[in-house]
């Protein structure tokens, strides 16, 4: 078997079944989720009231979580989503009208998904409360995209490590280059 093949059957089975997850609760829930992720809203106002509540670790924690989101955009947004066009799902695997309301763009990676674990995982190093109470939102808005039929669940696991791999160079990167420099 082609592992190539039997990965975009598994994606498609898993797509079709995420999508026909109906109960009007979760719908209503998940869609107040994406409104709240678009443009990275959700994220900002996350790291707002960090910084506006906490204390020194959580507006450090603030910043750094932007620039695990922002790391994660650039990676995810600029250069795989030019990198490898994909198409969204097919019409046909949502059974729902949200379909109508999917972007335009490479399915490949999830950008939403990259974004909010980019800025979960990298509180998480210096907040973990902040890290789980931000983990929340962050697996709903991976559930949607893949439910709302935007993208296929591998593109949400890929944008689920460039997320983590964001999280990483933010908090390992001055480390790093201070010990070249020194």
């Amino acid at each position: 078997m082609n592992p190539l093949c039997d990965l975009r059957l598994v994606d498609r089975k898993l797509t079709r079944r995420a999508a026909s997850w109906d109960s009007a609760s979760a719908r209503q829930v998940l869609s107040a989720v994406e409104s709240a992720a678009e443009k990275t809203k959700l994220w900002w106002g996350i790291a707002v009231v960090m910084a506006a509540v906490g204390g020194r670790t959580e507006r450090k924690a603030a910043v750094a979580g932007v620039a695990g989101m922002l790391t994660a955009q650039v990676i995810g947004n600029a250069v795989c989503k030019q990198l490898f066009e994909r198409r969204r799902p097919p019409a046909d695997l949502i059974p729902h009208d949200d379909v109508e309301e999917r972007p335009d763009s490479s399915s490949f990676p999830s950008g939403h998904t990259a974004a909010a674990v980019g800025l979960t995982a990298t509180v998480a190093f210096t907040s973990p409360w902040w890290g789980t109470a931000a983990a929340v939102p962050a697996a709903m808005v991976a559930v949607e995209r893949v439910h709302s039929g935007a993208h296929y669940p591998s593109d949400v696991a890929v944008g689920t490590v460039i997320g983590l791999v964001s999280a990483w160079l933010v908090n390992r990167a001055p480390r790093l280059l201070l010990g070249r420099l020194l």
